[in-house]
């Protein structure tokens, strides 16, 4: 009792320096107006509208059970609408700092089966609520970075925005040669703002662990910390960009946009336009023939190469940065992976501890699963670790999550367990090593666009997942071998194994369509 009182205090003691904070700043507006400076800009302002959000929703945690029994309907139901308000306070306050802060709130949005289900769906309305630079902001970027207008460098250039994201927004224009580029062009204030505001969350953050011990997320900051600088240079993502598309040269039905180099600096990306829709659009999947099952397919054959072969993976693929369409002169399906800004990269250890870890998965190797899990980090806590990267109930991990299909009690299952593991799921994400942080997210996107295209958990996807994991194992053998013999059975044994996945995928499609109908009923006859 005595600590919840000291508690109260503390967040009321926030709010009060927040509040006050806001109100002597927002006494000087005639000042402000007088210079034609935005109150939105300055950080005193931001950091008291983030420190007054902060307040408010720690003492509404922290107050809101006091006369409830925990574990009953009646605290369930209020521990629901807690979330939900709550997270509409962070909503509001990410759409009213804008920059990073959206960013981190889409990230959080991305992690379905991470946070409760209140959070998750307020927080992804932030993809479209990026906010927009104006016209004569986006004059001002260009001309400081590539020393031209835009009329000495493009023969048309779209005003409206193609699209806008948190950090930068996307133009179409037209080359005096004939050939449709996409400018992205950075947000002008977002650079110099970045900085305090990760410093300004990392306060926060801290301030709400010391009042919530149970609330441990600074993995969220440090991975703010890391990722930021790297998204806000654009050299960077160009670079990314080339070096994906040469490492999945070999996915004919994979496209890369090519670089304006001589258009492109660190605020300023020029690339090749890019036509199709997204990759959740169902409807324009129908209307021009795109077979939802081969998009899954090959989104997964990408993926799987990224993460157990690579070790490089593009780790924002929600739906609007991967594009679908038929090749107008090919007439096959194409998948365009888009903003190339945030990759892990994974060391190989982690790498090849990963693969062994989801061939146990796939497998129902439990004592594989607990060995792998406690290597990654997870310790004690390695059961939750399994649920949480496969998104999927303890009872479907024990039985093999190949052997299970997924159903729909089970997905309302993991997300009511995500509500009431909070605190647990947080300490388990301080535990990991940091490069697991941007996989769980990446594997969210996935399942919430296998989710909609109505493909999750497919047997192909696991397929895929094992040829790739057993091409890295044999690779990192071969490489481990000391002599000729030891890679030629190696590579033997890598070849028997794939062999073997190759036979039980064509198992599986014959059994699939009418010719194994057919075969099934002839066999049972003649039994």
């Amino acid at each position: 009792m005595f600590v919840s009182s000291i508690v109260t205090l503390m967040a009321g003691h926030l709010f009060k320096v927040s509040a006050l904070a806001t109100a002597v700043f927002a006494s000087s507006g005639f000042y402000l107006y007088d210079r034609q400076l935005n109150l939105d800009d300055l950080t005193v302002i931001r950091f008291g509208r983030a420190a007054a959000t902060t307040a408010i929703i720690s003492f509404d945690y922290l107050t809101a059970f006091k006369h409830l029994e925990y574990g009953t309907e009646e605290y369930w139901a209020l521990r629901s609408k807690v979330h939900l308000r709550s997270a509409e306070r962070l909503r509001d306050l990410c759409c009213a700092n804008r920059g990073t802060f959206i960013k981190v709130g889409q990230h959080l949005g991305a992690l379905d089966y991470l946070l409760p289900e209140e959070y998750t769906s307020t927080l992804k309305v932030l993809h479209s609520r990026a906010p927009q630079s104006s016209m004569q902001e986006i004059q001002q970027v260009v001309r400081e970075d590539l020393g031209k207008e835009l009329s000495e460098l493009f023969l048309s250039f779209e005003e409206k925005p193609h699209g806008a994201a948190s950090l930068a927004q996307v133009h179409k224009a037209l080359l005096h040669d004939g050939r449709t580029v996409a400018i992205k062009v950075q947000h002008p204030k977002v650079q110099s703002q970045s900085v305090k505001d990760i410093v300004m969350m990392e306060v926060l953050v801290k301030a709400v662990h010391w009042l919530c011990p149970e609330f441990a997320f600074m993995w969220l900051v440090d991975e703010a910390k890391k990722n930021m600088p790297l998204e806000l240079d654009f050299l960077r993502e160009g670079q990314n960009s080339e070096k994906v598309a040469n490492m999945l040269a070999h996915f004919p039905f994979l496209k890369v946009p090519k670089i304006h180099w001589d258009l492109s600096t660190k605020r300023i990306l020029t690339m090749e336009f890019a036509e199709g829709g997204q990759v959740n659009d169902r409807e324009y999947m129908k209307k021009h023939g795109i077979d939802v099952n081969e998009i899954s397919e090959n989104l997964g054959k990408i993926y799987s190469e990224m993460i157990f072969v690579q070790g490089f993976v593009h780790c924002d693929p929600h739906p609007g940065n991967v594009l679908v369409r038929k090749c107008p002169t090919s007439k096959k399906t194409q998948i365009t992976l888009l903003d190339h800004g945030l990759y892990q990269v994974l060391e190989p250890d982690f790498r090849l501890d990963y693969c062994r870890l989801w061939q146990a998965l796939i497998r129902g190797d439990m004592s594989g699963v607990e060995r792998y899990s406690r290597r990654l980090g997870a310790g004690d806590l390695f059961a939750l670790f399994a649920c949480v990267l496969t998104a999927r109930s303890w009872t479907a991990v024990n039985a093999g999550i190949s052997s299970v299909p997924v159903t729909h009690s089970e997905d309302v299952e993991i997300q009511t367990n995500a509500a009431q593991y909070l605190p647990q799921i947080s300490e388990l994400l301080n535990r990991v090593p940091r490069q697991m942080l941007l996989l769980l997210k990446t594997n969210d996107l996935l399942r919430g666009i296998e989710t909609t295209l109505q493909t999750r958990a497919s047997s192909s996807s696991f397929i895929n997942m094992s040829r790739c994991c057993i091409r890295a194992m044999a690779r990192h053998r071969r490489s481990k071998a000391r002599s000729r013999s030891r890679r030629v059975q190696v590579t033997l044994a890598e070849c028997v194994q794939l062999c073997g996945l190759s036979v039980y995928e064509l198992l599986l499609w014959v059994k699939g369509c009418r010719l194994g109908t057919w075969l099934t009923a002839l066999l049972t006859f003649l039994h």
